[in-house]
């Protein structure tokens, strides 16, 4: 059979081969492509196929695509051949076919002279590259011998001795330098130091100064196949480029247009160290206070140059930043810069609607009404807010009629700068903020209970650098009352023995300080791997509950506004890497350790605070928030209740593995393996099995599946189809259902298949 298959991809290639080849014209042969030889015996096998694989990049022109071996496109072409310059068969060819490439477009002594002066560049300095051509029937192709000689080493790298401030500058950055003694000669680094060189200058004051003025002389006569080079100041560079320049005169025009040709210098209004030219008085001076970086009388700096920039974007009212720099005159050393900012509409007003299905068979809309103000008080201060709706409706699985209404609102005003006591010295690229947020929801679900949540927090929000940021909340503050509770959840209660349910609907005041801090480098396309790491401490009500004395176990229950409040230390741990495994396909892997503590005032974390899993950004192979405490199993309880409580725990630990090749166009694929829990810290004694022990990961629940996705850029559609193959709530010795797996069986599909529609990856 293998054999009948091999044969047959053969014969279709033959085939394919000789249908392309049939339309050429007396004469004329099918160029497929070329090949280079190294032939010097003193190179290593490393070396000379790097060398091979970089020589043959610059080969043109490129033979017609192909896909083992058959030119489809060129097919595509050859079948659709018209002289219509409209229609279906026209449209075809020039947008899916490919014209034949012929041998005679090849300039073999143009590319021959290309190879050899790559080699010379690569310190090859005597190479010799010539080409021969090999014909078959209607194909031909060609090969390249490239005899390169013996490589050229660095031996020494001398820097200006010069007293000039250009020369003792330059001279400056040797310790730096990317040229080193023993390495191959190689022009590309040396043009790369050339722009090192510029980049250190122009972090001390030389504005004009640019790459093209430092000249690097070779001299390449020392014996031994070894080269000095000398770093030198070109004679024609020019007395600009040799300055030091600073500051002059800083403005800052806030509402700048196309329309404006006049400075306007007589307008300006000085604050601190720069001026700003606003007529209308859109924003108030002290705005700019963490923008402009640089000051008067400073030596010009380009970080700080390019960090004041950034800053001006990020700050939020403006939607376009250009700067211009002169010189106060032609014989001075000092430049005045304006920065000109183009605003945003002040308010707008955004409406969201959301579709939505989820691995607990709801399918649910949102409605998000969002208002800014960009400069709500004249500071470049961010006003949002908030209204959604949202509706979850049960449509299968559990008993119908248990649906999920919300309705809320939020307002959030977040400020460009630490607002704080005492002064917060921020000068990188990135602009730090103050939030205050205040927010409310309102949570019905149906013939079940109302909750009524009323949130806020207070803090700050800066990037260390373009990895690292923080997030500290001096408080967070969150109040859930129920209302409504049925007779029907009541009774829940009172039959199921499931303590879960009772804590759904328990008053929960949580206050107190959390520190968030996260790392990546996903953003750096050209990384192999790359990995995201997000960490978080959360503290409720730990000074307070220590004045007042509260000691729930020992009979002290403190409350605060007359509510009982928690008391709690939380930890929460995300670690995703990403792994490239080819140009079009990448694996994807998550770890999530959390830990939640109650002591004090409480005894469990408040509901809102603890864990949950499954669902469609987590365990997808089982509904959402099904799974545990532990080998516990709430569906044991479906006598005695008509609905599921949702399971939570103290503990969490959940891992995720994900493969994800890139199948056609927008379209993605994915296999995947999901595997975690969650645990009590302590036993409830009506939760077995719930606690978390040494034997934690024999009740690891496990699932597998597969997925597509659909990126469109502005989003990503995402299908996850999963599965368990380890149910953790089994007895022990049947938990792995691997062996059960049974696609073609309606019963076990409807009890184990699991479809999620979501919006963007989970993880």
């Amino acid at each position: 059979m293998i054999k009948n298959l091999r044969y047959l991809l053969f014969l279709t290639i033959l085939l394919n081969a000789c249908s392309n080849t049939k339309y050429l014209q007396p004469g004329q042969k099918l160029y497929t492509g070329a090949k280079v030889k190294i032939e010097d015996k003193d190179i290593k096998k490393s070396e000379a196929s790097a060398l091979k694989t970089d020589l043959t990049t610059l080969l043109r022109p490129k033979p017609n695509s192909s896909l083992l071996g058959m030119r489809i496109k060129l097919y595509i072409y050859n079948k659709t051949r018209t002289t219509k310059k409209s229609g279906f068969k026209h449209w075809l060819n020039t947008k899916f076919g490919e014209p034949p490439v012929l041998i005679s477009a090849v300039n073999m002594e143009k590319n021959s002279e290309i190879l050899q002066n790559r080699l010379q560049n690569k310190s090859y300095f005597q190479a010799l590259v010539s080409g021969d051509t090999i014909t078959t029937n209607k194909t031909a192709r060609v090969e390249y011998t490239a005899k390169t000689g013996p490589g050229y080493k660095i031996r020494n790298v001398i820097f200006p001795t010069g007293t000039e401030n250009l020369d003792t500058a330059i001279a400056g950055t040797a310790k730096q330098s990317i040229l080193k003694p023993g390495d191959n000669y190689d022009l590309d680094v040396i043009k790369t130091e050339r722009l090192r060189i510029d980049a250190r200058l122009k972090e001390k004051g030389f504005f004009y100064f640019s790459p093209e003025d430092i000249i690097m002389r070779v001299d390449s006569t020392i014996a031994d196949h070894k080269v000095d080079i000398f770093v030198a100041v070109k004679n024609t560079t020019g007395d600009r480029d040799r300055r030091i320049y600073t500051i002059n005169n800083i403005y800052v025009y806030p509402n700048y247009t196309l329309r404006d040709t006049s400075l306007n210098l007589d307008q300006a209004v000085k604050y601190r160290w720069y001026n700003v030219v606003d007529k209308r008085k859109t924003i108030r001076p002290f705005a700019f206070k963490n923008t402009v970086l640089l000051q008067t009388g400073d030596v010009y700096n380009r970080t700080n140059h390019n960090n004041s920039l950034n800053r001006f974007v990020n700050l939020g009212p403006y939607k376009f930043v250009k700067n211009r720099f002169e010189d106060v005159s032609t014989d001075s050393s000092k430049l005045d810069i304006y920065y000109f900012l183009t605003p945003f509409p002040r308010k707008s007003l955004q409406v969201e609607l959301l579709g939505r299905t989820t691995s607990a068979n709801y399918t649910g809309s949102q409605i998000n009404l969002n208002w800014k103000h960009r400069n709500a008080f004249k500071g470049a201060e961010l006003l949002t807010v908030t209204l959604f709706g949202s509706t979850d409706v049960q449509v299968s699985g559990q008993n119908g009629g248990y649906n999920v209404y919300q309705v809320g609102g939020q307002t959030r005003l977040s400020w460009p700068r630490f607002i704080a006591p005492f002064n917060i010295r921020s000068d990188n690229a990135y602009i730090p903020h103050t939030n205050l947020t205040l927010g409310f929801t309102l949570i019905n679900r149906t013939k079940l209970y109302t909750l009524n949540s009323y949130t806020g927090s207070f803090g700050y929000e800066w990037k260390e650098n373009a990895h690292k940021t923080h997030e500290l909340n001096l408080t967070n503050i969150m109040f859930v009352k129920p209302t409504n509770v049925s007779e029907e959840y009541q009774r829940g209660i009172d039959t199921s023995n499931n303590p879960a349910l009772k804590h759904v609907i328990d008053k929960q005041f949580t206050f107190g300080p959390s520190y968030g801090y996260t790392y990546t480098n996903t953003t750096e396309d050209y990384r192999t791997n790359t990995i995201y790491y997000n960490g978080r401490v959360s503290l409720s009500a730990a000074l307070y509950g220590l004045v007042t004395g509260a000691d729930t176990l020992g009979g002290k229950v403190r409350s605060l506004f007359g509510a009982p409040f928690n008391q709690f230390v939380k930890f929460e741990n995300e670690l995703r890497f990403y792994h490239k495994t080819g140009s079009n396909s990448n694996i994807a892997s998550r770890l999530i350790l959390g830990v939640g503590l109650p002591f004090g005032n409480s005894t469990v974390m408040p509901y809102s605070q603890q864990f949950f899993i499954g669902g469609s950004n987590s365990l997808r192979g089982f509904r959402a928030r099904s799974i545990g405490p532990g080998s516990y199993y709430a569906g044991n309880n479906g006598d005695a209740i008509n609905f599921l409580p949702d399971q939570s725990g103290d503990i969490k630990i959940e891992a995720n593995l994900e493969y994800r090749p890139k199948l056609f166009s927008i379209v993605r694929g994915a296999l995947f393996l999901d595997a975690g829990n969650i645990w009590l810290m302590r036993s409830n004694g009506s939760q077995p099995g719930g606690t978390f022990t040494k034997d934690f990961l024999k009740q690891f629940a496990v699932d597998a599946g597969v997925g597509l996705r659909f990126d469109v850029t502005v989003l990503v559609l995402r299908t996850d189809l999963g599965f368990p193959i380890r149910k953790p709530w089994l007895p022990d010795g049947q938990r792995w259902v691997i062996d059960k797996i049974d696609f073609g069986n309606s019963t076990w599909r409807k009890q184990n298949l699991i479809f999620n529609l979501a919006i963007g990856y989970p993880f």
